[in-house]
């Protein structure tokens, strides 16, 4: 892969957009939140980022040309030292898992919006003990101030 191709992968997912930040560097988002960047002129050494899942992240830090992202590795951000690093096979199903990962966390209005499946989660209420018929609650007297 490169730039144009993860650019045209990464726009031709659902609600995707594109923004230029910190110089060089070219985001994509969903929901305003970032799953990829590309690096226009790679600076830090990283040709393109992501996020993953944690077990893939240390699976994929072993692998040659791929190191832990600068500034985000503690958010499981891989880094790509050039685009070649994977075969395109294996590299387009993780950025489609870090478009769902962000997805997934993105508030439930916003989700919405986009029109994907939002689970609500329903909260059960607690429960009560049935209420007496013909009882009456004992009333409570006010306090004077000379009590």
């Amino acid at each position: 892969m490169d730039i144009e191709s993860v650019r045209s992968y990464c726009l031709s997912l659902p609600h995707v957009d594109e923004k230029v930040q910190w110089g060089n560097d070219l985001l994509f988002r969903i929901g305003e939140k970032m799953f990829a960047v590309v690096a226009l002129e790679p600076s830090h050494g990283v040709a393109l980022s992501f996020k993953c899942t944690p077990e893939k992240f240390a699976e994929l830090v072993e692998l040659d040309g791929i190191i832990p992202a600068p500034y985000m590795a503690r958010n499981h951000w891989v880094g790509f030292e050039r685009f070649d690093a994977l075969p395109d096979r294996e590299l387009k199903p993780l950025l489609k898992n870090a478009y769902q990962m962000v997805m997934e966390k993105l508030p439930k209005k916003v989700q919405a919006n986009f029109g994907a499946p939002v689970a609500k989660t329903v909260k059960p209420k607690p429960e009560q003990p049935p209420k007496r018929q013909g009882a009456k609650t004992p009333s409570r007297s006010k306090r004077t101030k000379s009590e």
